[in-house]
């Protein structure tokens, strides 16, 4: 008997304990959603995403997700660049849980985007205009008297 995608994911965490299982289990979440997405912009897309579109679905799935929280929620599950969700799916590929290209590799997820500009930048507040200085005693119209 097959194990379980669970079962699987635990005994991938148990030989690479970089990450956390529930990355497992959300990359594969994001996975669904990107094919979803892609199929419904693309209905002559195909299964396989690329390295770039999975990249772009993580980020927009997390944002959903997470929302602000998204750069914590990845810090604590061990993923800090873009390379790791690439970890993460080879992990899952060398388990026979994801199916690749003779074109896919790790390198295709390395410098996706920073998680700076891409998890965090989106809550910053915004900077506002200074406010206009107020009148200056001579800019005023004297009473004369």
């Amino acid at each position: 008997m097959n194990p379980s995608y669970q079962e699987t994911v635990f005994e991938i965490c148990k030989k690479d304990p970089r990450y956390h299982a529930d990355a497992y289990f959300f990359l594969v979440e994001a996975l669904d959603v990107t094919v979803k997405d892609i199929r419904k912009n693309q209905p002559d897309h195909g299964r396989h995403v690329t390295g770039k579109e999975l990249l772009d679905g993580i980020k927009e799935y997390a944002l959903d997700e997470f929302g602000p929280l998204t750069f914590t929620v990845f810090d604590e599950w061990g993923i800090h660049t873009t390379l790791d969700f690439g970890e993460i799916v080879f992990n899952l590929v060398e388990a026979g849980r994801l199916g690749k290209t003779e074109n896919d590799s790790r390198e295709d997820f390395k410098n996706g985007y920073t998680f700076e500009e891409a998890f965090l930048r989106p809550f910053e507040p915004h900077q506002r205009e200074p406010p206009a200085a107020p009148p200056t005693r001579s800019s005023r119209r004297r009473k004369r008297g």
